[in-house]
């Protein structure tokens, strides 16, 4: 690798895949810069070929961006790092989006971590840098150790990195003082056997990335439709009449959605677009791929928006399920699929009893559409014969997004617009392979089934109680009942809410270990003692070996990385967890841990014995298979009935105080997650800068304030208030009584309490909060 000076490989600095290193930035970013337009009104384009192209130059240079890119999403390839969206059949030699090439280069970046950067920056100088900063430093290069009392990281050897843990665990009074958290990106091998380990030891404490973003789908769904996933393919989009994209932002957060968009759009299809918020992506995608794309105006996208107010959406879909249940009584036998409703559901009658007692008055209320929208939308309801429904975190990040989903289901049912082709539900996952993931068994409350197989298979009684979910787990740390927290990737305290309190629960701990590729804010707020674990990515060769992911639709394929390592001392996530095995359980334990280190197919065996769906699992990984489907394959519905359950949801208008708005955290479109990949929105028209807050002109004027002031934004609770100071505000045409800004900056606004019922995933999408000018506390 060369000698190394600072954070800057130096040397050669060129090897057969790459181009020379390229150096990190020293200086932090600040909003001096910030500038603002106007909001885009498409999508994609040559911009998006440019910034693609550029950044990955810039991280990776010439040679390893075309490497990297002609392999992302491909045959015999590597998944995307980034999202979760499907490959179909017949794949674009450029089978990738502008942020997943972001992904990727931030990947494959030349720029490396060294012991010498550790040395020049002490912990508590990484915890003042911003969040890019950070993530622009580059790949973490060797195991590295905080030890109690030290402000700074120095290296240390795997073996000591193991020993360390293990003497930690060991200490505890019982197993479920410790917390094992996982990130979407971990591999479904890497998966299993990380849950083995947490199992073996004798805790369900897995919270997972799942809690904070799409539990409250997978709790709706589980209880309506038998599955907690979504039940439609890339085919059934491709050839549905209608598609609701509800609560979603696919141009920024899963860009090649709009190109199977596009794919229904050319097939007749209508959408309907329902945000608070006029995404550039819902309105006109210009296809690069496509001449139309390039040099003309591209293709309209939504056929309808539906610009709805924050916390509308069960609302919405009560309303149009009433327009239904009208048009069926008006002409008896023409709307409805009574067949379907007879046969395969259970509850109608209750739920349409209720529905009839609708009251428009807070429909109207808490939707803020005119009623004329709704029942132009309706009809294009009942011009369709076969529906599916898009969301995506606008409705599972609200105090009823589990009840809003159920309604989402009715909805469906009610013309049996499930099981079927072109038609179902489509929650759209966000981090690659963290629907894999649930399905390997990271999960906090796994079932009798799955637990009593992984007894039968391995020899050893897991434990049935129930484990912490994320807002558990650091309540859990900030009580002193859990003492070490383990994380398998991710940037959980920059994910979490509540931030300050998080923040004090982690660096409370005994023992936090962070397994990662990039540095993040979690490694500079840490516990007493700390680990940094060096990890492979996607995007490199681990031998001879491969791991498989599964997409947002149940998709499985493998994943194959073709780069030289970043560094010689990293592992996998496999053999990190198989090696840390080792050294707790000792080198006779009857899990098989070294041959799992060594042969990844052998955990597929096993995989294959555990779970459902996976039979001859080494034969197809390579070519990939979709996971069986109960409603989708077979219109079998699972569910405590037996059929797919109609239900009962209250319609509770959220009501603001006087004077107040109601806020949504979103990402910009230089943003994955947590990974800041710059400070520009291109689509939201702005440059340079983070703290910013979008807000309805008319809303503005009405607090006394304009375009470009300074304020605080306060949150207001039963325990008290939190505040996000010094964001700029940017007159946007949001709905009115909305207003939106970025996370995680604004994660200190959403209470550790504040979660959906039923999922317990934090209600980031519906924060009451005041503005006032930066510096005053005006109520």
């Amino acid at each position: 690798m060369g000698e190394t000076s600072g954070n800057r490989v130096t040397g050669s600095g060129r090897g057969k895949e790459g181009d020379v290193a390229r150096k990190a930035p020293d200086e932090d970013v600040t909003e001096k810069d910030l500038e603002v337009g106007p909001p885009k009104e498409w999508a994609a384009g040559i911009p998006a070929v440019a910034k693609s192209l550029r950044m990955s130059y810039d991280q990776m240079g010439a040679g390893r961006t075309f490497l990297t890119l002609a392999r992302v999403n491909q045959k015999h390839g590597f998944d995307c790092p980034g999202c979760a969206w499907p490959e179909g059949d017949h794949r674009s030699p450029a089978e990738f989006c502008e942020n997943g090439a972001k992904a990727v280069a931030e990947e494959a970046t030349t720029r490396r971590v060294t012991r010498e950067f550790f040395a020049a920056h002490s912990v508590s100088e990484l915890a003042g840098r911003t969040d890019y900063w950070l993530g622009q430093q580059g790949r973490l290069a060797e195991p590295m150790h905080k030890p109690a009392g030290s402000d700074h990281y120095t290296p240390v050897s795997w073996d000591d990195a193991f020993a360390v843990i293990a003497r930690e665990l060991r200490a505890l009074a019982g197993p479920d003082e410790a917390l094992f958290y996982t990130s979407g990106r971990t591999s479904n091998e890497a998966a299993f056997v990380y849950q083995l380990l947490v199992r073996r030891f004798g805790t369900n404490n897995l919270p997972d990335c799942s809690n904070m973003c799409h539990e409250s789908s997978g709790s709706a769904l589980n209880e309506t439709l038998g599955i907690g996933k979504g039940t439609v393919s890339l085919g059934d989009l491709h050839r549905a009449d209608l598609v609701f994209v509800v609560g979603q932002n696919p141009g920024t957060n899963h860009p090649r959605m709009l190109s199977a968009l596009e794919m229904a759009k050319r097939n007749g299809a209508r959408i309907i677009a329902v945000n608070p918020l006029p995404e550039a992506g819902l309105l006109r995608f210009k296809n690069p791929q496509r001449v139309s794309g390039v040099v003309g105006r591209g293709t309209t996208l939504a056929d309808r928006f539906l610009q709805i107010r924050l916390n509308g959406d069960l609302a919405l879909f009560q309303a149009l399920s009433r327009l239904l249940l009208d048009a069926e009584e008006a002409a008896p036998g023409t709307v409805i699929d009574k067949e379907f409703v007879e046969e395969h559901t259970h509850g109608f009658e209750e739920w349409a009893a209720r529905l009839r007692d609708l009251d428009w008055a807070e429909v109207d209320e808490a939707t803020g559409l005119d009623r004329s929208a709704i029942e132009e939308t309706a009809k294009d309801v009942l011009a369709a014969k076969s529906v599916i429904v898009c969301w995506a975190m606008g409705l599972t990040q609200h105090k009823n997004s589990v009840p809003t989903i159920r309604e989402v289901v009715n909805f469906l049912l009610l013309r049996g617009n499930v099981g079927r082709p072109g038609a179902g539900v489509c929650p759209v996952r966000g981090h690659s392979n963290v629907q894999g993931d649930r399905t390997m068994g990271i999960y906090e409350k796994p079932g009798k089934a799955f637990l009593d197989a992984i007894r039968d298979e391995f020899g050893f009684e897991p434990p049935r109680d129930h484990g912490f979910d994320t807002v558990e787990a650091i309540r859990a740390l900030r009580d002193g009942q859990a003492k070490v927290f383990f994380a398998m990737g991710g940037n959980f305290v920059a994910a979490t809410p509540d931030t300050e309190v998080t923040e004090a629960a982690m660096r409370g701990a005994r023992l936090t270990v962070q397994v990662s590729t990039k540095l993040n804010r979690s490694h500079a707020v840490c516990g007493e003692e700390a680990l940094i674990l060096p990890t492979l990515g996607r995007t490199e060769r681990d031998g001879d070996r491969f791991v498989t992911v599964e997409d947002s639709m149940g998709m499985v394929h493998a994943s194959r990385g073709r780069l030289r390592p970043a560094s010689p001392h990293l592992l996998s996530e496999v053999e990190i967890v198989c090696r840390l095995a080792r050294e707790l359980f000792g080198p006779d334990d009857k899990v098989s841990w070294a041959e799992f280190a060594a042969d990844y197919g052998a955990i597929r065996d096993r995989i294959e014995r555990v779970i459902p769906g996976f039979d001859e699992f080494n034969a197809r990984a390579e070519e990939g298979f979709a996971l069986p489907n109960a409603p989708r394959d077979e219109r079998r519905f699972p569910t405590a009935t037996g059929k797919a359950n109609f239900t009962v949801n209250a319609l509770e208008v959220l009501r603001v105080p006087e004077g107040r708005l109601l806020l949504q955290t979103v990402r910009s479109h230089d943003q994955y997650n947590t990974t800041i990949y710059g400070m520009d929105d291109r689509y939201r028209g702005v440059r340079g800068g983070r703290r910013v807050v979008f807000v309805h002109p008319d809303d503005l004027a009405e607090r006394g304030l304009a375009d470009g002031d300074l304020v605080d934004l306060t949150s207001e609770w039963p325990d008290g208030e939190r505040r996000a100071e010094a964001f700029r505000v940017i007159a946007y045409p949001t709905a009115r009584g909305c207003c939106a800004a970025y996370f995680p900056e604004t994660n200190v606004l959403v209470p550790l309490d504040s979660v959906a019922e039923t999922s317990g995933t934090p209600t980031s999408k519906s924060v009451v909060v005041r503005l006032s000018r930066s510096g005053t506390a005006t109520a």
